[in-house]
């Protein structure tokens, strides 16, 4: 299966699909049965125990992965493994080093979708941040819902909701603290627009507020393409900080932008999932998906 007709049978981009409200209505059983999956990975529980744990038959269990995935509920939880992940850590030790030299306009990265970069230190902030104004909203993805922020600049924000927080109050007032100087201004449709150009001609730029350091780490991270992952440590050497890998752990863990800047991609050097800010069953899903992507294509 190439490209184009895994998008048209519904295994999209993780970009492109990112906003799938039908993929969304189905994230709550598959984040079900990652948890369960994880839970129980000592005991290899099999299809049916997996299917009967999330209230579906071993049918609609399957047909729920292949919709949601593009892929059997066996091969999605493969990707699961602790040995996938290992796997993936050992064929993509060059690909971060490569990406990053080729640069950010090189082919086939996720960059690609932006019609640019901007970043604002702190500074830059103060002297300009009181003109920026931030239309908010609450939108439905994949892999949960998010609350969205956008600018004339550019995306600023796509923040996870957890579970206790689920008409975004919480992470929307995160957002204000963040941009403290700036107005926000509730706008579903602008939100929507903006978002809907990713992919397109007219995509949207990133518009990231943070140090220099940590500008630098997300600017890295663009340049992981889907399917390929890197290890903390990884990212450290080749951004020639080798002895700063817990100061880029710190600044991973802080990317504002979910999955447009991919830091789900970044592993422990073991093959262990580590931690994400909007937590490790999305992570593990973001993963698997986009593991299963590439398997198709």
């Amino acid at each position: 299966m190439n490209r184009q007709q895994a998008v048209e049978q519904g295994v999209g981009s993780p970009v492109t699909w990112l906003f799938d409200v039908a993929a969304g209505r189905d994230y709550d059983r598959v984040a079900s049965a990652i948890r369960f999956v994880t839970a129980h990975q000592s005991e290899q529980p099999d299809l049916a125990a997996v299917a009967a744990y999330v209230g579906l038959s071993t049918y609609h269990f399957q047909r729920l992965f292949l919709r949601w995935a593009g892929v059997s509920p066996k091969q999605f939880l493969g990707y699961l493994t602790a040995t996938h992940a290992k796997r993936l850590l050992r064929g993509s030790a060059s690909v971060l080093d490569a990406a990053l030299e080729v640069g950010l306009s090189g082919p086939g990265r996720l960059h690609d979708l932006f019609v640019g970069f901007e970043g604002m230190t702190p500074g830059d902030y103060r002297r300009h941040g009181a003109t920026l104004v931030l239309h908010h909203a609450v939108l439905t993805t994949a892999y949960g819902p998010v609350l969205a922020l956008v600018s004339g600049r550019g995306v600023a924000g796509l923040r996870f909701l957890a579970d206790d927080d689920p008409d975004g109050g919480m992470a929307l007032a995160a957002a204000r603290h963040e941009w403290p100087a700036s107005r926000f201004v509730a706008n579903r449709d602008e939100v929507a627009g903006v978002l809907g150009a990713l992919g397109t001609a007219s995509a949207p730029a990133l518009l990231l507020k943070g140090s220099r350091f940590r500008l630098k780490v997300w600017e890295a991270l663009l340049a992981l393409p889907e399917g390929q992952v890197c290890s903390y440590g990884d990212l450290a050497a080749d951004l020639g900080m080798a002895s700063a890998a817990r100061a880029i752990g710190g600044a991973v863990g802080a990317n504002p932008v979910a999955v447009l800047i991919p830091c789900h991609r970044v592993l422990r050097a073991d093959g262990g999932v580590g931690g994400y800010r909007w937590g490790e069953t999305r992570k593990r899903a973001l993963l698997a998906r986009e593991a299963a992507l590439a398997a198709v294509t």
